[in-house]
């Protein structure tokens, strides 16, 4: 962009050899890009030399600025007025700290001072965690701030504009994942801190010592505004899964030949525990393991099926029956694609298309016993401790979803007229943009509560109180996102039910709404299991009934 330009400039460049319009009082030269636009020359000639912003918000959302601004826009107009810097909190300054409490027996620190950071993005009302807006916080401190603005610069610039091509053709560039490893995000999304040991890259703006579950979160959070469940999953989904039960209890040995090439990016991991036959009730899995003779390898056969990342990793954590029945009898195996016997096979799903949702076969794969993670008919606590840190991932997606379908509503509601006003002007919408953001900040503030909760315990504790929680938490935003997408698709009416557009992100996140009310344990099972554990837990602590 360079120029500065009058209404008049711009009509004079009304031809095809010299072809201009006006978006938002943005200057775009159109004129190499007639054969690329998907209508051809004749719908671009149509609006040469004039206001194409009302044509273009029609058919097009804010990504396709995104991706083409940087080559096709040459100015602006001249009535254009420069944005204002955005305005310091003006929130009165905290009060003052009040005298820490000693620790409780559980274990848990004392409170944290609040504190209000500047407001930060749109400040559409809810379409953000509150202290994104200028409200205090407990939680968040200058380097979540920082990690927020760094990610979300990394999104906007390299995932945005791109995303909707990517999830059309199911695959999200290899670059992409390899820049989470440079950017030394990976070390950071595994629930045990900043592993700083084994990764060579680290984070530019969060020291690895000063690295929490908060800062995890947001980098989850930012990611998910993409409104890609397949994008979210193509990064951190088998990752985030597959790798922490590696890590926490791996060998010595495994872990330090394995992880560091998966932290930088170059290799993949996954989660393989789902069957055709056994999905949550993981203590029924049939995937068999055999000790050979000599005691040096193990012979697996089976299968698995919904494997997040399958096709494209390199390792994959499985879980094997090296026992009798039922629970005691799981282990779990690093699986590594190039063993003689590993096959895999692409499913096309519903949703989250780009997230390479794979079937996996194995046939007499020889598996070194050094390659075992846990201990032999132990794997079942293994599997348990993961799931925590797998539905909290859900969650934090879930709200972010949530959101976003609210933040389009809001601003299409704005600039949408039906019956000689604005959407946003009919109570009936109001309703509904109300019901979205309830649920929304509800189930984001229990989130910031188990969060802190987690950091605070320690695993065995966190692990024994906190998994009833966590279960009613992950249907709650379950539940959440899928309201969110039914009331936003009602609210862009036809716009929502084709793909692309004003109403693609709202289109794509609905198709991808049962991948995360199934998937990490359904609806129906999280909300009895956070009872019955719930209880069971509080009975220990002397529950009076």
């Amino acid at each position: 962009m360079s120029g500065v330009y009058s209404k008049d400039a711009v009509a004079s460049h009304n031809k095809p050899d010299s072809l201009w319009v006006v978006i938002d009082e943005d200057v775009f030269d159109l004129t190499k890009f007639q054969d690329e636009h998907p209508a051809r020359e004749t719908v671009l000639q149509r609006v040469a030399g004039k206001d194409a912003s009302k044509q273009f918000w029609k058919y097009h959302n804010e990504g396709i600025l995104k991706k083409y601004r940087a080559q096709l826009q040459v100015g602006s107009l001249d009535t254009k007025k420069a944005a204002a810097p955005p305005a310091p909190a003006t929130a009165p300054a905290p009060p003052a700290e009040k005298k820490k409490q000693p620790a409780q027996a559980s274990g848990l620190t004392a409170p944290t001072p609040a504190t209000v950071l500047d407001p930060y993005g749109d400040l559409v009302p809810f379409a953000d965690p509150a202290w994104y807006q200028g409200y205090y916080s407990p939680y968040y401190n200058e380097t979540h701030a920082a990690l927020r603005d760094e990610v979300r610069q990394f999104v906007e610039t390299e995932i945005d504009p791109y995303v909707t091509e990517w999830d059309e053709a199911k695959v999200v560039p290899e670059k992409i994942y390899k820049q989470m490893g440079e950017r030394g995000y990976l070390a950071g999304l595994l629930g045990v801190g900043y592993n700083a040991k084994l990764a060579n890259n680290q984070v530019k703006s969060v020291p690895p010592e000063k690295w929490d579950l908060f800062h995890e979160l947001i980098v989850t959070d930012e990611l998910s505004r993409s409104a890609s469940g397949g994008l979210v999953w193509n990064l951190i989904g088998g990752f985030g899964i597959g790798c922490p039960p590696l890590l926490k209890f791996g060998s010595k040995e495994l872990v330090e030949r394995v992880v560091p090439n998966i932290l930088a990016g170059d290799k993949r991991i996954c989660l393989a525990i789902t069957e055709p036959d056994a999905g949550s009730d993981v203590s029924n899995l049939t995937c068999e393991a055999k000790l050979t003779p000599d005691g040096k390898h193990y012979i697996v056969n089976g299968e698995k099926k919904w494997i997040t990342n399958g096709i494209w990793s390199d390792y994959f954590t499985t879980a094997v029956r090296t026992g009798g029945p039922g629970m005691n009898g799981v282990s779990v195996l690093l699986i590594e694609k190039d063993f003689p016997g590993v096959t895999t096979r692409r499913m096309d799903c519903q949703g989250v298309w780009s997230s390479g949702t794979t079937y996996i076969a194995f046939e007499d794969v020889k598996v070194p016993v050094e390659n075992l993670i846990g201990k032999e008919n132990k794997g079942f606590k293994v599997i348990m401790t993961n799931f925590n840190h797998e539905r909290i991932g859900i969650v934090i997606q879930c709200v972010r979803f949530s959101r976003v379908c609210y933040e389009e509503s809001v601003k299409y509601a704005h600039k949408r007229r039906t019956f000689g006003k604005r959407l946003i002007d009919h109570p009936v919408i109001r309703l509904k943009l109300a019901h979205m953001a309830r649920q929304i900040e509800a189930t984001y503030n229990w989130l910031e509560n188990i969060m802190y909760q987690c950091q605070t315990m320690d695993d065995t504790e966190a692990m024994f109180r906190l998994g009833g929680a966590i279960a009613g938490l992950k249907a709650q935003a379950t539940v959440t996102f899928e309201f969110c997408a039914r009331e936003a698709s009602q609210i862009f009416g036809g716009l929502s039910y084709s793909r692309g557009g004003q109403g693609g992100k709202v289109e794509r996140l609905y198709r991808d709404v049962r991948a995360y009310a199934i998937p990490g344990g359904s609806e129906e099972i999280m909300l009895d299991l956070s009872m019955r554990q719930s209880l069971r837990v509080h009975k220990a602590f002397g529950m009076k009934l």
